[in-house]
C-alpha cells in the first residue's frame, strides 16, 4: 500500500503536499527499520541452538559462500550488471541471508554511500514479500499433499 500511495498520490492530487523521497521521510524509515531489526534479534533466544551450534555454523558459513557465488554468477549479470544490479544484488544477498528487512538494510547501506537506486527498492520488495510469500504458500501446501 505504501508503493502504491507513494506513486499515485502525488499525481493524482498534485497540490497535497507528499513526503515521497524527502530526508525525513528516508530519516523515519530507517529508524523504524533499525527498531525492527534490534526488536527481531532481541527477542532470539539464541541460548537454545547451544548444543547445535557448530553444525549451525558449517551450514549459515555454507549458505553464505554459495549465496555470494550465486549472485556473482547469476544474479548480477543476469539483471544487467548496472549500479541498479548492484544495489538489487545487496538486496538479494540480505534476502538470500535473512529476510526482506535485511535485504532493504543491506540496499539502504549501498544507496546511501554511492546514490539512490529508487527502481530497486520497488523491484525487491515485490518481489521477496509479494511473489515469494505466493510461492511459498503453494510449495507448502504441494509438499504437505493438502
Amino acid at each position: 500500500m505504501g508503493i502504491v500511495l507513494s506513486n499515485t498520490v502525488a499525481l493524482l492530487f498534485p497540490k497535497l503536499p507528499w513526503p515521497a523521497r524527502s530526508p525525513s521521510l528516508s530519516l523515519i524509515s530507517d529508524y523504524a527499520l533499525s527498531i525492527f531489526l534490534a526488536i527481531s534479534l532481541m527477542s532470539m533466544q539464541l541460548w537454545t541452538l547451544a548444543e547445535i551450534a557448530g553444525p549451525l555454523l558449517v551450514v549459515v558459513a555454507m549458505q553464505a559462500v554459495l549465496a555470494v557465488a550465486f549472485i556473482l554468477l547469476a544474479i548480477f549479470p543476469l539483471i544487467g550488471r548496472d549500479y541498479q544490479a548492484a544495489v538489487l544484488s545487496a538486496g538479494f544477498t540480505g534476502l538470500s541471508l535473512g529476510a526482506t528487512p535485511t535485504a532493504i538494510a543491506s540496499m539502504t547501506a549501498v544507496t546511501k554511500h554511492y546514490g539512490p537506486s529508487p527502481n530497486a527498492f520497488v523491484i525487491l520488495p515485490l518481489v521477496s514479500a509479494f511473489f515469494v510469500d505466493l510461492v511459498n504458500v503453494v510449495a507448502i501446501t504441494v509438499f504437505l499433499g493438502r
